[in-house]
């Protein structure tokens, strides 16, 4: 797996992940969505670097152009429903993109610190030979990612993978690491060291669904 990791590098993303983090500044949920929305954006940008051009002639009032434009077939997979800023991020920069949706959430059996992947809700088209990009903005324990890939092979072989994610952990990323095939490639804006004792990433930021659209039951 190609790994680009961009909390090493100073950019504006580190003011993002930055309010994102702040308790202070977190607790208005219409600026979590939207930072998460913007990093979405950046990267949306890095990936296109990446992707399959043609040349093309546009013609203007004044005559013709000759350009490069995209001639992959991109689809975007978010995970319910934290994935959703994140998600209109990439729409932003890839508006020609077909979109695909599942839900994934922890179960703990036994209200315990063990849990469980539940993936119950999928919509997608065809993934054969499209840029499949995953986009789940929280990467903690791999798990959720891991069960996704599963569920998404009877919809076909993609030609390439893209993750996006916001914050990961060093775990986590191993994972999806292992499990992914290894032209895959993650595009993360920063990674934690750590993971609670019921999978949460420290520091991280808490729950990104929560945050973003308000507390469960």
């Amino acid at each position: 797996m190609i790994i680009h990791q961009f909390d090493q590098t100073n950019s504006i993303l580190n003011t993002f992940i930055a309010e994102m983090r702040d308790v202070n500044i977190q607790r208005d949920a219409m600026r979590f969505r939207r930072n998460i929305e913007r990093i979405g954006e950046v990267l949306a940008y890095e990936v296109s670097k990446t992707l399959d051009y043609e040349e093309a002639d546009i013609t203007t009032p004044l005559g013709t152009k000759k350009t490069y434009l995209c001639s992959d077939q991109l689809v975007l997979c978010s995970v319910l429903r934290a994935g959703l800023p994140l998600h209109q991020g990439l729409l932003s920069f890839f508006d020609a993109a077909e979109n695909a949706f599942i839900s994934a959430y922890r179960h703990h059996p036994n209200d315990g610190d063990d849990f469980e992947v539940i993936v119950k809700y999928f919509a997608a088209p065809s993934l054969d030979d499209k840029i499949l990009i995953l986009t789940d903005p929280m990467l903690a324990t791999g798990k959720t990612l891991e069960n996704v890939l599963n569920a998404l092979k009877k919809h076909g072989t993609p030609k390439r993978i893209h993750i996006i994610s916001v914050i990961g952990s060093k775990i986590g990323v191993a994972r999806v690491e292992n499990v992914f095939p290894e032209d895959t490639q993650l595009w993360i804006a920063a990674v934690d060291d750590a993971l609670s004792s019921k999978g949460y990433i420290i520091p991280g930021l808490g729950d990104a669904g929560d945050l973003s659209y308000g507390v469960k039951l």
